[in-house]
């Protein structure tokens, strides 16, 4: 804390500073809320080497420059991984979701996008490609830590070869997608709800050029709250058709198609996110994330049994994956 309260003096001299913790996420930074002359200021700590602040103060300038809100950086000390950040407020969209809001707030969130496609660099360079590598080293998380560590499952040769045939098919048909810049983590807790009704964007410093489906996908199947098929289905066909009438696809792209793209690129996300959380927990001891863990899981059954090309995986995981997991449950 000694570092903190250095940079904190630096920035402002002679202040009697109380620093309020705030609920972090799924990285090893740390966020705190203070307030001086009754203005409210968010300090972000992100130690090196397991963060990166300069990407993080490259990318927001690059969403800026894109006409996108994010907080503010009023202070930096790069060497230390301390930022001194504007406080757009703690009003997550996801605690103004309801029934009747949802389709309004998110058919606001997906226009925000088209500012997100339009990033390609930022001031360190050409963005990193989300590519195949990515893509199945993303997918191999959920075998690591999902399969073996949280459910103590053994996979045999043949086992092993049918998801890396499926992991395979699906990283190929992410590929066959537009390709643009992509926030990776986009969905209701990290859009705040501004004062006048706009939405600010959070944590997007792990953005990636990739597939144009990923993000509206993240949204629409958040993996922390889950709305009608019907719903979603409406409003990524909406997407698809402000996709067409930009020329962002391709003419000969049909709504089914597209249909497909969307809802393999969201297994291929929430394969990867079964992973994610259950490494969260047994690796960096946040146990929090497994509530969720059934919601995702039942976001890649959706998927895979409407699929005749996924009929293995979907009758492999529904034979041994689902009951290792209601029996941990």
């Amino acid at each position: 804390m000694q570092l903190i309260q250095s940079f904190l003096t630096a920035c402002f001299p002679d202040e009697v500073i109380h620093l309020d913790p705030i609920t972090g996420d799924a990285s090893f930074r740390r966020y705190f809320r203070f307030s001086v002359a009754q203005n409210s200021y968010i300090l972000m700590d992100a130690p090196t080497p397991a963060e990166d602040c300069g990407r993080f103060v490259a990318t927001q300038q690059a969403f800026v420059q894109a006409g996108l809100q994010v907080p503010r950086i009023i202070a930096q000390d790069l060497e230390q991984g301390l930022l001194l950040l504007s406080d757009l407020g703690d009003t997550l969209l996801l605690s103004e979701l309801t029934q009747h809001t949802v389709s309004d707030f998110y058919r606001q969130a997906l226009a925000q996008l088209a500012q997100v496609r339009t990033i390609s660099a930022t001031s360190a360079g050409p963005l990193p490609v989300f590519d195949q590598a990515f893509l199945l080293r993303e997918m191999q998380i959920f075998i690591d830590w999902f399969l073996l560590e949280h459910l103590q499952l053994t996979l045999n040769e043949q086992e092993q070869a049918m998801l890396q045939r499926h992991f395979q098919l699906l990283a190929d048909t992410a590929l066959q997608q537009p390709q643009a810049g992509m926030h990776r983590d986009y969905h209701a807790r990290n859009l705040m709800l501004q004062q006048d009704g706009s939405l600010a964007v959070i944590d997007f410093q792990d953005l990636v050029t990739g597939p144009v489906t990923y993000d509206a996908v993240s949204l629409l199947k958040d993996c922390y709250v889950k709305w009608p098929l019907e719903l979603v289905q409406s409003l990524s066909q909406e997407f698809y058709h402000h996709l067409k009438a930009t020329h962002e696809l391709p003419a000969k792209v049909s709504a089914e198609q597209f249909q497909l793209w969307f809802d393999w690129m969201g297994l291929q996300r929430h394969i990867k996110v079964c992973g994610i959380f259950c490494r969260l927990y047994h690796r960096d001891g946040k146990s929090g994330y497994l509530a969720d863990l059934p919601r995702v899981f039942e976001y890649v059954l959706e998927v895979t049994q409407h699929y005749p090309e996924l009929y293995e995986l979907d009758l492999w995981l529904k034979n041994k994956v689902q009951p290792a997991l209601e029996a941990k449950a």
